[in-house]
Parts: structure tokens; C-alpha cells; sequence
């Protein structure tokens, strides 16, 4: 019988396209990463269109917390000095385009849809080929897609953010020279392993030969597996100690002031005071790219200023962002205690009681103690769930609350946001603060309950 591709007109027919080798996976025992994820589909499906041929400079970004707002700042900086910077994130919050942007703007759905449709009758025979066990990997097709907009839009620098781990990740694939490690903590044991070492092992992956590597305060443990794999790969290895990085001064009305260094002070419009690490990792990316491109002098006032600029024009959505006033409704993905107490650390003065936090961990994630640490401050929680990720699952309503009531005498749980939402303000009341906190998918049920959308960010 022969397979025809199908033409793709709208995006939700292309979506379920894209996401369909993957989910014969779904509801069966997965193992670890190296034994159940491979890039070679991906690399075939690159190979076979050229997209690995562009003269262009990459960097890749791995950690735990933190990955998605340093190759937003990367990219930032690097599009005020002059270039056409492409990116990759995920997941997204509102729409799949969010992932690939140039120059911050998401990829047109005339664009997305047509060069699926080009790449459709490669990604066929590919996986037509793989073995029962085997699957194309929607990251992989995401990633072909991003590489052939970028080829014609004429990209002459990409900041991609890889998934959850890097060396078995798609995209590891592209010839990156710098890598970028934000901080890297215990996550992911079930598909990374159990042990730190494990998992630094999986993010150190990203390193190429003869590249450059860049660091923020490690661990021991994770510092010596950076420093051994950069050794392997004969790559310079850049660690910032504490006294390296950039310093918060205070809190402004949008985000944070911090300084950094002969950048001086300026405005971050971050709320994270962890924001600081991040930036101080993309000065250094953005720095070490435009070293190798034609441009504003390295080093020079106007470039000093191109950086400042560039980081104080920084959007990330979703990521400790302020909803509204009245009472103020604050969204963040913490979704591990040190994300949940880095949320708290940069809330500070700025929470008023009552605090009702609304949460929805992954029943993956240690929840038991995100809900410990943000039931410390919390007058009520309402625990909920989002079904917009039919791959991340939630504890039961009983699991949940069982784990809550410890920490917060006043728990309840509903099945979406939007009656958590109900719940809170009547809580709230117009004196106390309301929390959203939890997993991507609840944050983009955050996003679409308040009508945002992010074409450009």
C-alpha cells in the first residue's frame, strides 16, 4: 500500500503530524534516555536538506532552571548588535510557533505549514524505516523546520535551548562552539538517572570539540563532570564563581536592577533575582559569538551599550511574571523546591496576605516538597492540573491534597485553572496575592485565560 503524504492547511492537522511517531510511545514503560532516545532519524531527516550546512554560529543551553530565559537574553543581545539571531524554546505556552522565532518573532503559520508540508515525504520514509520500538522525535522535526526558516531568512546566529537532558537531545545535533550550562540540579531521575553525576553527564553532552564552554556555580560533582568533558573535547571551559557574577542592587516596578561588571547598572525587566546567573551567561555567549562576526568593534562603548540595551529589552512570558493588579496575580514554573524557594526569594516584599497559591506539579517532580515550601507562606493552596501536555501527568486529587494538608490547613483541588482562578480571587479577596505556580502546560492555561498571546516577544 502506498503512504501518501498528506498537505498540511491548518496547524492543528500539522501539530498532531508532528507529535504522531511519538505517541506509540504513550502509556508504555520508558527507560532511560540513552536507551530510548535516538538522533539519527533527526539527523537523516538534516542531512537529507542540507541544514546543517549554513555558515552560522550556534549556542546551545542546557541546565535544570534557567534555560529558556538565557537564550531569550543571548539572542536579545546579539540582535541589538546588529545580527539575525534565531531561536529555539520550548515547550511553549500558548502556541507551538512560540518555539522557533526570529528576531523574537514566532514563525507565520503560512511558513510553519509550508515547510512541513516540504519536509513531510522525508519524515515519511524515515520513519517507515525505524523499527517498532523506535520513533521520530517531534523535537527532531521542530528542529529540521527552525534550521530551513533560518537558511531563508538569512540567521547568521541561533541560540537554541535543548529539552530536558542534551547529549541524546535533537538539539545537540547542530555545530554549536559554545555551550552554556545554567544551574544543573537532581531532575528527570527516571529518564537521566538517580545520581547528580548521571545527569550532568547527560548536559555535558552538548560540549563539541575545539568549542567553548560556559558555566555558572555548580556543584562539586557537576563541575568535575563539565571539566572532564570539556578535557575530552579539548574545549575551553569557563566557570564563574559567585564573585564573577552579576549582583542584584534592588527591585524596580517591572523586574529587577542589577549590575555587571564594565556594563555598570541597568534595569532587567525580570522578577527573578536568579535572573542575574542568566545574564551574566549570555553577555559572555553573545560576547563570544560576535567576536567572530563582522560588527559593531568588540569591546567598545557603543558595544558596551549595545549590551545593556539589549538586556533591558528582555521579555520571557511566563517566568515570574506579574498578571495583574488588584489583587496582583503573580505565574511561575517552579516546579522543584530550589526553583519554589528561588520564586519566594525574589517575591519578598513584594506579597501581601492573604497568599493563595495555586499549584500544579507533575507527579514526576518532588512535589510533596514544592508544596512544603510554598505552603510556608501560603494562607490557602488549590491544587489543579492542565490536560493542555497529554505527556505530563498529575497526582490524583486524593495523592495530592494528602501531600498538601501537612503544610496548609486550607487545601483544595479542582480540575482546571480556570476554578482554581474562581477560588483564589474569592480568597484574595483585593488586599492578598495570588500565586500561579506549576508545570509549562498550566502556565499557558495562565496565559490563554488572560488573553495573551506571544507573536513577539
Amino acid at each position: 500500500m502506498t503512504h501518501i503524504t498528506p498537505t498540511f492547511t491548518d496547524q492543528q492537522t500539522a501539530i498532531d503530524y508532528i507529535f504522531r511517531s511519538i505517541g506509540k510511545t504513550l502509556g508504555k514503560q520508558r527507560g532511560l534516555d540513552e536507551s530510548m532516545r535516538d538522533t539519527s532519524p533527526t539527523r537523516r531527516l538534516l542531512m537529507a536538506h542540507d541544514l546543517l550546512a549554513a555558515q552560522r554560529e550556534y549556542t546551545v543551553v542546557t541546565g535544570s532552571k534557567g534555560k529558556g530565559s538565557t537564550t531569550v537574553m543571548t539572542a536579545k543581545i546579539l540582535e541589538h548588535l546588529g545580527h539575525t539571531v534565531g531561536t529555539i524554546t520550548s515547550p511553549h505556552l500558548v502556541d507551538y510557533r512560540e518555539r522557533i522565532r526570529i528576531n523574537g518573532r514566532a514563525i507565520p503559520q503560512s511558513d510553519f505549514l509550508r515547510i512541513l508540508n516540504d519536509l513531510a515525504p522525508e519524515i515519511d520514509e524515515i520513519e517507515a524505516s525505524l523499527m517498532d520500538d523506535q520513533y521520530f522525535s517531534p523535537q527532531g522535526i521542530f528542529l529540521a523546520m527552525a534550521l530551513r526558516w533560518f537558511d531563508e531568512q538569512a540567521v547568521n546566529v541561533a541560540v537554541l535551548e535543548v529539552g530536558r537532558g542534551g547529549r541524546f537531545d535533537d538539539i545537540a545535533l547542530v555545530p554549536n562552539r559554545v555551550s552554556l550550562f545554567t544551574p544543573i540540579i537532581l531532575e528527570h531521575v527516571r529518564y537521566l538517572g538517580p545520581t547528580l553525576e548521571r545527569i550532568a553527564w547527560h548536559k555535558a553532552g552538548i560540549i563539541k570539540p575545539n568549542s567553548y564552554a560556559y558555566s555558572v556555580p555548580q556543584a562539586p560533582e557537576v563541575l568535575d563532570v563539565l571539566l572532564r568533558e570539556a578535557e575530552a573535547e579539548n574545549a575551553e571551559f569557563f566557570w564563574f564563581s559567585t564573585l564573577d557574577l552579576g549582583q542584584y542592587v534592588g527591585p524596580t516596578e517591572n523586574g529587577i536592577r542589577m549590575s555587571l561588571g564594565r556594563y555598570g547598572e541597568f534595569d532587567l525587566p525580570l522578577l527573578g533575582h536568579y535572573e542575574t546567573e542568566n545574564a551574566t551567561l549570555a553577555v559572555q555567549a553573545a560576547g563570544n559569538m560576535h567576536g567572530r562576526l563582522s560588527g559593531i568593534s568588540h569591546g567598545s562603548p557603543e558595544y558596551v551599550e549595545r549590551i545593556r540595551e539589549g538586556l533591558s529589552d528582555v521579555i520571557w512570558p511566563g517566568r515570574l511574571q506579574k498578571l495583574q493588579d488588584n489583587p496582583p496575580v503573580y505565574v511561575d514554573g517552579a516546579i522543584n523546591t530550589v526553583s519554589a524557594r528561588s520564586l519566594l526569594e525574589s517575591l519578598g516584599g513584594r506579597l501581601t496576605k492573604p497568599v493563595v497559591t495555586i499549584l500544579a506539579v507533575p507527579e514526576d517532580r518532588n512535589y510533596p516538597s514544592v508544596y512544603a515550601q510554598l505552603g510556608a507562606v501560603s494562607d490557602a493552596m488549590v491544587l489543579t492540573e492542565s490536560t493542555r501536555n497529554i505527556t505530563i501527568h498529575f497526582p490524583s486529587a486524593e495523592t495530592a491534597l494528602e501531600a498538601a494538608r501537612p503544610h496548609v490547613a486550607d487545601v483544595t483541588h479542582t480540575k482546571t485553572l480556570s476554578e482554581a482562578m474562581d477560588i483564589a480571587k474569592a480568597k484574595a479577596g483585593s488586599d492578598g496575592t495570588i500565586l500561579i505556580v506549576g508545570a509549562q502546560p498550566l502556565i499557558g492555561d495562565a496565559m490563554e485565560l488572560y488573553g495573551l498571546s506571544f507573536e513577539q516577544i
